[in-house]
């Protein structure tokens, strides 16, 4: 790499996995199949919750905001991997990095934040049952996707801003298969400390602060389920949760996994291959999640055209 600043710098190199020309059409293959497979899974959670009247609840409102944004998520990085396959080219120009980067944080603190939101609902309406159709009202439930939006908006915009007043050297190759925010902010030649302060800064409030928000939820939740005396009011209330606590644990284990593993390994190949198990992995898995756990889901998959021939290998609770 040449030594030197080009703040006029136009593209960047995703290296990607494998330097291995064996190896694409696996990963073409592989990676194309688990986008198809979101896609699909998450459209069918969005189609299920809009045509189904009894799935018109706070619950599925919030998990049909989920789906589209998994969509959106995946599709932030994946298509651009694939094309750059196909065609055998690793470049990407930095207005479509910034472009990528911007969207990958929005998408990312939208998922943290509507999972505290779902939270949320769990907790009223395990531990204010009486109280839930009050407190969960439609007006209130926009509110809070339209706050998880505006929130991320915000916080999108500040690191794409704080990477914008960077410089980078020429020839610069990120390893990774998209451009991740940390991985730009290593490779810039000019002061990073800014920077470094704010993603820091804001990786704790708007994933820190969420998480709390998560086990402070479910510490409630867990408290009220042991004080109910029968056993089958303990399993209602425990298994009308079950599939949001799966989704929360995999996308914040996985997460967690990743940086942690980045930071005692300082790989950046390490790093890009753990970071697709929440960018690509959990994306994939969340609508059999939900859609293997929950009869109402079930119920109205049922309905859809073609889907009655899985009937038999998906059975009703």
């Amino acid at each position: 790499m040449e030594p030197g600043n080009d703040t006029g710098i136009s593209e960047f190199l995703l290296l990607g996995f494998s330097e291995e020309q064996e190896l694409q059409p696996l990963l073409f293959g592989l990676f194309l199949s688990m986008h198809l497979i979101t896609v699909f899974g998450n459209l069918l959670i969005i189609l299920a919750v809009s045509s189904d009247s009894h799935l018109h609840t706070p619950m599925y409102f919030f998990l049909a905001n989920l789906s589209f944004v998994d969509i959106c998520f995946i599709s932030t990085t994946i298509p651009k991997m694939l094309w750059n396959i196909q065609v055998q080219s690793k470049v990407i120009t930095y207005s479509g990095c910034i472009t990528q980067m911007y969207f990958f944080v929005l998408f990312t603190g939208l998922d943290v934040l509507l999972l505290t939101v779902m939270a949320y609902d769990r907790f009223v309406a395990i531990c204010h049952p009486l109280h839930y159709a009050v407190i969960m009202k439609p007006w209130l439930c926009g509110l809070l996707v339209l706050l998880s939006w505006i929130l991320s908006f915000l916080h999108s915009l500040l690191e794409s801003l704080m990477v914008l007043q960077l410089s980078f050297c020429r020839k610069v190759e990120i390893p990774h298969f998209f451009c991740e925010l940390s991985q730009m902010i290593q490779l810039a030649c000019s002061d990073t400390f800014l920077s470094n302060m704010v993603m820091y800064f804001s990786a704790m409030l708007l994933g820190g602060a969420p998480l709390a928000g998560v086990f402070f939820s479910y510490s409630k939740i867990v408290s009220s389920i042991l004080g109910i005396s029968s056993a089958q009011g303990k399993y209602k209330a425990f298994s009308t949760c079950t599939s949001h606590l799966s989704v929360v644990s995999l996308f914040s284990c996985t997460s967690l996994g990743v940086y942690l593993s980045s930071a005692a390994t300082q790989s950046s190949h390490a790093s890009a291959v753990a970071s697709v198990m929440y960018t690509v992995v959990t994306p994939m898995l969340n609508p059999f999640i939900y859609s293997l756990r929950n009869k109402d889901i079930k119920r109205a998959l049922m309905r859809f055209p073609g889907m009655a021939a899985l009937k038999g290998s998906i059975v009703l609770d």
